[in-house]
């Protein structure tokens, strides 16, 4: 005590204290300023958690423009409109290349038993690819490029090349011009033989001079090289003549004259005798009857095939050649083998086909086993083999815009009882897939305008489909739910059979779905519309007959005031209806107004779902079918909120008053914060202003103050997010089932739960009671709203500890609440609500959150190590890495462009740290943001050793494909002398 008194001690103590707190403060402040990512130890652990990879694009190709097939190596071409060039083989094998002039692919030609093949642009350029060994794994790669350019000022049409055909020697091209002339170039270097071109004024001195008087050769429209005569090519003229030239002794050994445009060329055979065959503008198909020919006018025939069989009777296959009155509009195919007829008829465009046919090199006939067909939004693929010619389902080039996709929703890890794998044979198996098994099953579902809702096998590199759902039956709408797309007319001739699946006419815009939420571990699906329809479904194995029960959810609860302006809802079928086996409706709740739903939670161990539209939100009991509550979000001001989506026309002057009214208010804020273009009595007024804002900006020199948003901004109201938990809400001592909303205006609503137990289930009522409302300053749309539990870790999913898959949540500690707004994160404590940290976004380009989502990522470096943090995309295209429960940056990658709205919209993320986004209306963008989960293609592609009966084969193959070249459909027919002269020429030609 005596030391204590001593003024000396108490004075060095005293100002030990005080540069102890000096120190801290210090530290503290340096603290602040220290930029993110000094820590070595963190950093490391980033780079073993976080990796930002664009892995694989699933769907059909967008604006896909040519077609290629190798018989070789058992791979499929296609060729974009972007310039874009996508290899297939076996499923999961894959490759991609992209030509830097992003021009049109017009021709895809693969160089005879090699692993090359060259594409023609429409910018006249041709380009030689390669598969190459790298790191153990196949890749293309463009080893040259070329133009082929004519004598100083010549036309450009002397040089425009329309026709390619790779020599089976490999070594030369052969170029068809616009001019009439052919030009040989040499491989790989792209160097032209001149002393080998053909010219038209050539082949025009052995052609008699009436025909030559006539008409010119004009471009070349179709080269093929001779199958027994490796020396010898035929030509193809559009003015319809057709020459067998001998580049050995440089001259024509045959000709043929046509008085039809000829379009098209491509070969077959016809057993050991070959024949020929080309497709020309007027045109029916060749037949060796005369009786059996089309008596109308009909469409150009742009390809044929004649593929033999071992039972003699060969199949012919034309593009075109369809009554021009009746069937002028569509797009078909037509089969002939003997008395079987069939002409598909294709939702799309044709681009082209091929057909697959025997390999073997001891093949003595083609014995066709599938046609492959890419139409302009469609890959289709007919088997040959089977009775009735069914369309099988490719593992991949899914048509994902078959109907227009309107919402995506992600299932990872999912349970091997809900897994329903449809299996079919699939003929193009080219290359080996060497990338590892997926880890777990995952599941993407997408939902269509047209009500369907399509389950999608994603846990590889393939998206293959695997159940389609349709939500028609439950409403009466125009469409028959029983109509068939591919019957076959019986009183038509030729017989039509539709095939494809794309339509991208709804018959209904109501029927679109906007939400969906499956639980993988009961098998409740909840799906939601655009006309306010929400459907609670369980899977079911057996068909079914039931009545569909109705309720209806008044979300405006009689308010006087408000009349809604937009669609009526969608009416139901009165009685029983039929449900094949699968996911069966329960009940359907009806909102009222019918307006879009814009969230939707499903608690399957409660029985509950939750939905909300523009107007508020409600909980509906679907064990016991009966409406819990409903609450009313809508602001007085919110007229457009009772407009609906699809009447807003009269809604557009205002909506563009309030976004000029938002741009000069900006500009004048703006203004005023740098003080510029006034007076220096202005400037000097603001300066003391000024400093304020320097002094905020020191404060926090990453971050922005967000500003404020008025109540009475439209939809206010608008349900953006609902949350399940089972958390504190009223007091630390009692947990208990809660609901959770937030809306537009930053509002969040949280509702006390009560669960009557199992045994009183069906007795006893669910009730509600709201607990918290809370109020964000800055009122920014609430986006997503999370409950952490003691441990810091994100509550698990309903059902998941139950089927031992996740650890119970920590119940001793204090829960937090994570609320995210478009501008900031926010963390509060429970059951208090106050707020302890927030993280405001970056503000300097004005990023807002637009998706968000708790990701797992675990340690590519071992298995022992994996920490939950927040994946979140903006409005910018950025995706940023948030660790919990501190809310730091972790780390930021550019993914999507800024300009791309639809592909930040549609983006979803999964629960391990991967991603999708729609790059066209009919493609995925495939992403990762994990080391340890990357999903991508593997693979390598073997090639065989070319010996001299590799060689022999390379020729059958050539016969298989030239036959049908040139046949001029029913000019033929009226001149049986020529056909006995192709006959007898392609005859002479094997001696």
């Amino acid at each position: 005590l005596k030391a204590w008194r001593d003024p000396k001690l108490l004075l060095f103590m005293w100002l030990f204290f005080v540069c102890l707190l000096g120190f801290l403060v210090q530290a503290g402040t340096m603290r602040r300023f220290l930029r993110p990512g000094h820590d070595p130890v963190r950093e490391r652990l980033k780079r073993e958690l976080f990796q930002f990879n664009k892995t694989v694009e699933h769907g059909f190709p967008h604006q896909p423009s040519a077609l290629g097939y190798s018989p070789f190596l058992h791979l499929m071409a296609i060729g974009t409109r972007s310039g874009a060039i996508k290899l297939y083989g076996a499923p999961g094998v894959e490759f991609m290349g992209l030509h830097e002039e992003n021009n049109t692919v017009m021709q895809i030609l693969f160089i005879p038993d090699k692993c090359q093949l060259v594409t023609l642009l429409d910018d006249n350029s041709l380009h030689l690819w390669s598969l190459k060994q790298h790191s153990g794994a196949c890749e293309l790669r463009e080893d040259h490029r070329f133009t082929l350019k004519g004598p100083p000022g010549s036309p450009p049409s002397v040089t425009q090349i329309t026709a390619v055909l790779p020599h089976s020697s490999r070594e030369v091209l052969y170029l068809g011009t616009e001019s009439g002339n052919i030009f040989v170039v040499e491989l790989p270097s792209f160097r032209v033989l001149e002393d080998r071109t053909i010219t038209s004024e050539a082949v025009l001195q052995w052609i008699p001079e009436d025909y030559c008087n006539r008409r010119s050769c004009e471009l070349v429209e179709a080269l093929q090289e001779h199958p027994k005569n490796p020396d010898q090519i035929l030509i193809g003229y559009s003015r319809g003549l057709i020459v067998l030239w001998d580049w050995q002794n440089n001259k024509v050994t045959h000709h043929f004259l046509g008085s039809q445009v000829l379009n098209q060329s491509k070969g077959s055979s016809y057993g050991r005798k070959s024949s020929l065959l080309s497709g020309h503008s007027e045109d029916k198909w060749l037949q060796e009857e005369p009786d059996k020919a089309c008596p109308f006018p009909c469409k150009a025939i742009s390809k044929i095939y004649w593929q033999t069989t071992r039972n003699g009777l060969p199949y012919i296959i034309f593009q075109g050649g369809m009554p021009r009155a009746s069937y002028g509009d569509r797009h078909s195919i037509s089969v002939i083998h003997g008395s079987q007829q069939t002409a598909f008829d294709f939702t799309s465009r044709v681009i082209d086909f091929f057909i697959i046919f025997s390999s073997e090199p001891t093949a003595e006939f083609d014995d066709p086993s599938a046609m492959v067909v890419l139409a302009e939004e469609e890959l289709i693929v007919i088997d040959l083999k089977s009775a009735g010619w069914p369309a099988v389902h490719p593992p991949y080039l899914a048509s994902l815009h078959c109907s227009a996709i309107t919402c995506s929703h992600h299932v990872s890890n999912v349970p091997l009882k809900l897994w329903e794998r449809i299996v079919s044979p699939w003929p193009i198996d080219g290359g080996t897939n060497i990338a590892p098994d997926p880890p777990q099953r995952d599941l993407l579902l997408t939902g269509h305008e047209d009500g369907t809702v399509r389950f999608w096998d994603a846990s590889g590199v393939c998206l293959h489909l695997l159940y389609k759902l349709s939500t028609v039956r439950v409403f009466l709408t125009d469409a028959d739910p029983n109509d068939n797309m591919n019957t076959v007319g019986e009183d038509e001739w030729p017989p039509l059979r539709k095939v494809g699946t794309f339509d991208p006419y709804s018959d209904d815009p109501r029927l679109g779905i906007q939400k969906i939420y499956l639980c993988k571990y009961s098998g409740y699906l909840a799906v939601a519309g655009t006309a306010g329809q929400v459907l609670v479904m369980e899977l079911n194995d057996e068909d079914a007959e039931h009545v569909v029960d109705h309720v209806e959810a008044d979300l405006l609860q009689d308010q006087e005031g408000y009349r809604w302006k937009g669609h009526e809802k969608l009416k139901t079928r009165d009685g029983p209806v039929q449900f094949e086996a699968g996911f069966q409706p329960l009940v359907l709740v009806q909102c009222q107004p019918p307006a879009v739903v814009t969230s939707l939670a499903l608690h399957s161990e409660w029985k509950l779902v939750a939905f909300g539209t523009s107007h508020g939100f409600g909980l509906f009991d679907h064990q016991q079918k009966r409406l819990v509550f409903v609450k009313c979000t809508l602001h007085p001001s919110d007229q457009l909120a009772l407009e609906g989506p699809l009447s807003r026309v009269k809604s557009l002057k205002k909506s563009l008053r309030q976004s000029f009214r938002r741009i000069r208010r900006s500009r004048v804020s703006s203004r005023k914060r740098r003080g510029g273009g006034g007076n220096t009595s202005e400037v000097r007024a603001n300066g003391k202003f000024d400093q304020d804002i320097l002094q905020e900006m020191e404060l926090a020199p990453v971050q922005r103050k967000i500003e404020a948003r008025s109540a009475e901004d439209s939809f206010t109201g608008f349900v953006r997010t609902l949350y399940f938990a089972d958390t504190f809400l009223r007091d630390s001592s009692r947990h208990c089932p809660s609901l959770w909303a937030g809306t537009n205006g930053g509002t969040v609503f949280a509702f006390c739960l009560h669960v009557p137990p199992a045994e009183r289930r069906m007795d006893e009522p669910v009730r509600a009671e709201q607990a918290k409302e809370i109020q964000l300053m800055h009122r920014a749309p609430v986006v997503s709203i999370l409950v952490l539990d003691g441990h810091n870790i994100p509550l698990p999913e309903p059902l998941e500890v139950a089927h031992d898959l996740s650890k119970s949540p920590d119940m001793q500690g204090s829960h937090q609440l994570l609320v995210v707004s478009e501008e900031q994160f926010k963390v509060f404590t429970l059951p208090k609500v106050s707020s302890k940290l927030k993280l405001k976004l970056t503000a300097l380009e004005g990023c807002r959150v637009r998706k968000v989502m708790v990701a797992n990522f675990g340690s590519c470096k071992t298995d022992d190590y994996s920490e939950n943090d927040l994946a979140v995309l903006t409005n910018l295209g950025d995706v940023q890495i948030i660790s919990l429960p501190f809310l730091k940056l972790q780390i930021r990658y550019p993914c999507i462009r800024k300009e791309d709205v639809s592909g930040i919209a549609s983006c979803v993320f999964t629960k391990y740290g991967q991603g999708f986004y729609l790059i066209s209306p009919s493609e995925f963008e495939r992403f990762s943001l994990s080391t340890k989960w990357l999903v991508e293609p593997r693979c390598v592609v073997d090639v065989p050793e070319v010996s001299s009966n590799n060689h022999m084969h390379s020729r059958s193959i050539m016969e298989n494909q030239i036959a049908a070249v040139l046949a001029y459909c029913f000019n033929f027919l009226q001149f049986p002398e020529v056909l006995k002269e192709i006959q007898s020429t392609l005859e002479g030609g094997r001696g």
